[in-house]
């Protein structure tokens, strides 16, 4: 049965509500199944007599799995109705929760759904008052958040000690409200974006959270929650609340991983949770990714990152996002457009996609290869001094014009607004999005890049030594816990993150970047890898071929757990379920 909705973005109207953009696809709005509210509800509400809110309920699947709970425990239908609080700001969706809770409670239900803004709701109502919290609260962008909703949300998070910005997604404020509403002693059960375990903007809450539960379980799946969405989402038990923060709590922190949903929500929570592992917190900006590897993997990772041996790739080189146009379309061109165009002389050399980088360089003879394709590996570019319009470019200009690409906000701000900024020539391109191996390559072809691929500037070091020294499996193991994966499969490195990376502290030699790129082009990076273990990590380094081996595991199971979600995807895709 389709129920409870899980919104990703929605648009804000006037009125402080939120409109459905378009289809589901296009909206981000997706159900979560009545079992996996259900087996939230098993495991958080141990009481008939606890009291339980829910923050968004939309149409009151978690309400309804919360009064099944409830039966089970014995209670009443009157007692249920004076325990169980929903809210909801969209009226014509709580309309379908009291509906759906009349079915079950009868007269009882009348009052139990508040139509109302969470966060006003909040700070008008006497708290901690809860017992239990549970549900699955909006994925909203901060942009999209209207007001007065969005000033109430971040001052909340004020008062609860922790600094929001402008890449804050709703659902924080939402979590942190969540847990001040919990006497202590309370239990916590959402359905949150996978982002609480990898983004920035959720690190204060990550300390948050271990500051104020006793235990947190954090229950993850290959196989995707919402089979028509990439949002990859966890399942947050956290248990234990505490009256205030303390600095010196020692939570527990387990994380659970299944390979289906079926098999969380076909065993009882208490069996799922049986066999997980806790993991030692690190009271800092660390990601909670790491947290899928063993504590043995852990502690090795740790290690390596406070050894001697080992440096940050921001130690040899800076990463820099590529050109951003504003307008693809517009500014990137094909050899054939730039010729008829009449556009010869106002083009630099582009690499525009990562799928035109095939090995670990790239090279003149490379890009006029892509270019007489007809590959879009033409920038149209203003060099300084020549910026006099000649009648072609001026007519193109017009009709960029004409299509109101001056008007995108990109363009808009620069003066003029066809005058790209930023463009110059790094020493290596690094991929920003990994299917496999975080690839970072030689410039030897005087191009740029689009803000599709980074770009890697050398600190004084020979470019060609430091991109051949990221050939490892510490680079490797390293990437898959600094990026982030948003549920397609994909990993994605932000340029600090990159700037992350491990590399050896002292780059020595390796495989010789030309064999590197005969190798990579060939497929066979596997045997990159095994040589740069001898050269680089053994040899230079003095790890142990034990070490070697722990390094290989961490990149391949991390790697490996990613890609399985893609691969779920396109077996139901196949199965006749829309991906």
């Amino acid at each position: 049965m389709a129920t409870k909705k899980i919104t990703i973005d929605k648009a804000p109207t006037n009125s402080g509500r939120f409109t459905d953009l378009d289809e589901d696809k296009l909206r981000g709005g997706y159900y979560t199944s009545s079992s996996v509210a259900e087996w939230l509800c098993a495991w958080a509400i141990r009481s008939p007599n606890d009291r339980v809110l829910e923050p968004s309920c939309g149409n009151g699947s978690f309400l309804e799995a919360a009064t099944k709970r409830f039966t089970q425990l014995g209670a009443s239908n009157a007692t249920v109705a004076s325990q169980l609080t929903g809210i909801e700001i969209i009226e014509a969706e709580a309309d379908k929760a009291r509906a759906r809770l009349r079915v079950m409670l009868n007269q009882h239900a009348a009052n139990m759904v508040n139509t109302n803004d969470f966060f006003s709701w909040w700070q008008a109502t006497d708290q901690p008052a809860f017992d239990v919290v549970i549900g699955n609260p909006p994925f909203i962008r901060y942009q999209t958040f209207p007001e007065p909703n969005r000033s109430l949300a971040m001052t909340l998070m004020v008062e609860q000690g922790l600094s929001p910005n402008r890449l804050t997604n709703i659902w924080v404020p939402f979590v942190v409200a969540a847990v001040a509403s919990l006497r202590p002693g309370g239990r916590l059960a959402l359905v949150l974006p996978a982002e609480l375990l990898q983004v920035t903007y959720a690190s204060q809450l990550r300390s948050f959270l271990t500051d104020r539960f006793e235990r947190i379980d954090i229950v993850a799946c290959n196989e995707l929650f919402f089979e028509k969405a990439e949002q990859e989402v966890v399942l947050l038990l956290a248990d234990g609340a505490l009256a205030a923060a303390s600095d010196d709590n020692l939570c527990r922190v387990t994380m659970t991983e299944a390979h289906t949903v079926g098999e969380i929500t076909n065993r009882t929570p208490a069996i799922v949770l049986a066999d997980a592992q806790p993991k030692t917190i690190r009271h800092d900006n660390e990601k909670w990714l790491k947290y899928f590897l063993s504590e043995r993997e852990i502690t090795f990772m740790r290690a390596l990152r406070d050894s001697s041996v080992t440096s940050n790739l921001s130690a040899h080189a800076s990463v820099n996002v590529g050109v951003v146009t504003g307008k693809n379309e517009f500014f990137v061109l094909t050899s054939t457009q730039v010729e008829e165009l009449g556009l010869e002389g106002f083009t630099s050399p582009l690499v525009s996609r990562s799928a035109q980088l095939k090995g670990a360089r790239v090279g003149k003879t490379d890009w006029n290869a892509m270019s007489v394709a007809g590959d879009r590996v033409h920038l149209l570019h203003l060099k300084p001094g020549n910026t006099k319009l000649t009648d072609a470019l001026a007519k193109y200009i017009r009709f960029g014009e004409g299509k109101d690409v001056h008007k995108g906000y990109k363009c808009s701000i620069r003066d003029p607004w066809y005058a790209v900024p930023s463009v110059w020539t790094p020493d290596g391109f690094l991929f920003r999005q990994i299917y496999d191996f975080p690839r970072v390559v030689l410039n030897q072809a005087e191009a740029t890049s689009t803000d599709t691929i980074h770009r890697l500037t050398c600190k004084g070091e020979n470019p060609e030594r430091v991109i051949a020294n990221t050939y490892t499996w510490l680079t490797a193991a390293s990437a898959e816990i600094e990026g982030r994966s948003y549920g397609g499969g994909v990993l994605e490195l932000e340029p600090t993150e990159a700037e992350r990376l491990l590399m050896p502290a002292t780059l020595n030699g390796a495989m010789p970047l030309i064999e590197c790129d005969r190798l990579m082009r060939a497929g066979r990076l596997d045997e990159v890898l095994e040589e740069n273990a001898r050269i680089v990590l053994r040899g230079h380094m003095g790890l142990s071929a034990q070490d070697c081996l722990i390094l290989r595991d961490i990149w391949v199971k991390m790697r490996d757990r990613r890609n399985a979600r893609k691969r779920s995807r396109s077996s139901k895709s196949t199965n006749g379920v829309s991906a």
